[in-house]
């Protein structure tokens, strides 16, 4: 089973480009019933590994816009630090679980949400775009926050302040997030690690079978219309975002 999600999940990653945070940790906390302290670090780590894969060739490709990339780590490296920081001390306490579900699913209805959002108003042209690199490196502090509390956010949120902040074509918002959540993986993947908020032999089951699903899923990718592959898979989302604060409440 955990083979079998971890091929899904990669597949559908290079397939739509729906963050694998934002998929991972409600599969793995509603079908699983892993605990969410483990599903969120968890969650980093199979992050940070798919990513490993993908961003090398954003790079090769000069995707990467390496002077925004700097300016929105500035802020999100100690935004992520902070945000798993607090997530940590609130797992440890179980009588905060009932927050934590109710956090995680917002966040997950909030980051679904807002690709459905893009589904159906495209995004300015460049030209027409501001470029505030004061801005953007304020408002990626929650957005790094929020990753490392929920593993969510750096794909639909960091790519929102990207377009707004910034004149950047698509394919450099794309390359440069991917190199964004990287390294806020990375950095949330280890910190939730030193906390224990990881099941090691589980994330190993899922990488194995990311890496076929990642193959997999690069070949369809051309074959598959993305973009209705993509509204339905958020939509979905936005589902399992809802069922995880009903969890909660009741």
């Amino acid at each position: 089973m955990e083979l079998l999600l971890g091929f899904a999940i990669a597949a559908l990653i290079a397939i739509t480009g729906v963050g694998a945070g934002t998929l991972i940790a409600p599969l793995l906390i509603l079908f699983l019933h892993v605990p969410v302290a483990e599903a969120v670090g968890t969650a980093l780590a199979y992050s940070a590994a798919v990513k490993l894969v993908v961003v090398p060739v954003q790079i090769w490709r000069r995707q990467v816009e390496w002077r925004t990339l700097a300016v929105i780590l500035a802020t999100g490296i100690p935004g992520v630090a902070i945000g798993s920081l607090i997530f940590q001390r609130a797992a440890h306490n179980s009588a905060n679980n009932l927050w934590l579900f109710l956090a995680l699913g917002i966040m997950i209805a909030v980051s679904s949400a807002w690709h459905i959002f893009r589904h159906f108003r495209p995004a300015a042209e460049p030209a027409q775009r501001t470029n505030s690199p004061k801005w953007l490196a304020f408002v990626m502090l929650p957005i790094g926050a929020e990753v490392g509390f929920s593993s969510s956010g750096a794909g639909a949120l960091g790519t929102l302040a990207l377009l707004g902040l910034t004149p950047l074509d698509a394919r450099r918002i794309v390359g440069t997030d991917l190199a964004f959540g990287l390294c806020l993986s990375l950095i949330g993947g280890t910190l939730h690690l030193q906390s224990a908020g990881l099941n090691s032999a589980l994330l190993i089951n899922l990488i194995v079978g990311g890496i076929l699903g990642a193959l997999v899923g690069t070949g369809l990718a051309s074959r598959i219309p993305v973009r209705t592959m993509r509204l339905a898979l958020s939509l979905w989302l936005f589902v399992m975002g809802i069922q995880l604060c009903w969890h909660a409440l009741a």
